[in-house]
């Protein structure tokens, strides 16, 4: 068994990425990770760190065929607000506009229902949606890439994450590893300052046109409290912008207005929402809905991405989409 460095010393990305293979693989205790872990998380890890760790995920990872314009939307987790699942329903908003996404997601490690947990509750076959991902995600133009299914060397560290109960580089490893291979994300990160660290290291992997973003109270997805740390990037480069509800004409709403809880709660606040129920979680699905519009090359205004977004849910579109993946996954 091996030892892992200790986290007071910066990696650079190739020193990241031999560690974290060693980790993967198995060549250490879980003891040592978790320490490992736990001292990288409350050190801080360095862009260069995030990219070499999502690498060797990258490495390890069962893919699939996807669509070349296929998007994925996510959040990190770890935020600590435990709030309905945004991205979840934004994916199914931003399908139903007829853009792909290859929706890559876990159960929940640090909050009470994760995307795998509330889509379940809504009477999704994991097992079936796994099975079943590239036909959905070529006919329908959605999947839900559950991680067990294809990262592998993740089974024995997610044990370790759930004790921990913590955020961890883990949170920032998954987005960056898409088994689809996705050119254009939205990425929602838990800490305001960390996005141009988490933006450098999406740059140093390479992306057609991402969004990495942040509540300014911490939440891993664009907010409705407040401001938001936004970082554009494209190609190897990035740059840092500002954005509110206000400027797409959505009301300001404190993260308390879309706290969720287990999965069956979350899951019936999904189902009101694709039943024309308005208010906060509308908005906010409607905000970020905007962003994943824009990152999919469908248009390049906020405005119009918001236009888009209420249509495919007043539409009926979304709810639709959801019952069709779900008569597909069986």
């Amino acid at each position: 068994m091996k030892n892992l460095p200790a986290a007071d010393s910066h990696l650079n990305e190739a020193e990241a990425e031999e560690v974290f293979g060693i980790l993967l693989d198995g060549q250490t205790s879980e003891e040592e990770i978790a320490r490992f872990l736990t001292d990288l998380s409350d050190r801080g890890e360095t862009g260069a760190e995030i990219a070499g760790a999502a690498r060797a995920l990258r490495a390890r990872l069962i893919p699939i065929s996807g669509p070349d314009n296929a998007i994925d939307v996510c959040g990190t987790g770890g935020d600590g607000h435990h709030t309905l699942n945004v991205s979840t329903a934004v994916s199914l908003v931003v399908a139903a506009a007829g853009i792909p996404v290859a929706k890559h997601g876990n159960r929940a490690a640090s909050s009470k229902s994760g995307a795998a947990d509330t889509l379940e509750a809504l009477g999704l076959d994991m097992e079936a949606a796994g099975k079943t991902a590239e036909k959905t995600l070529s006919e329908i133009g959605i999947c839900f890439l559950f991680a067990k299914n294809h990262h592998p060397a993740m089974g024995r560290i997610q044990p370790i994450r759930q004790k921990l109960g913590r955020r961890t580089i883990f949170n920032l490893m998954g987005p960056l590893s898409n088994p689809a291979g996705v050119k254009s994300q939205l990425i929602g990160i838990a800490r305001p300052g960390y996005v141009p660290i988490y933006a450098a290291a999406k740059a140093a992997l390479g992306t057609k046109h991402t969004m990495i973003v942040s509540g300014d109270e911490g939440l891993d997805e664009l907010s409705l409290a407040g401001g938001n740390e936004v970082a554009v990037v494209k190609g190897d480069s990035f740059e840092m912008q500002r954005k509110s509800a206000s400027e797409l004409g959505l009301p300001s709403s404190p993260v308390a207005a879309i706290r969720g809880d287990d999965a069956i709660y979350n899951a019936a606040a999904l189902t009101a929402l694709l039943d024309g129920n308005p208010g906060p979680y509308r908005d906010a699905v409607i905000f970020n809905a905007a962003a994943s519009l824009i990152v999919a090359g469908t248009t390049e205004d906020w405005n119009e991405g918001a236009d888009i977004a209420r249509q495919s849910l007043d539409s009926g579109a979304a709810k639709d989409l959801l019952a069709r993946w779900i008569a597909m996954a069986k």
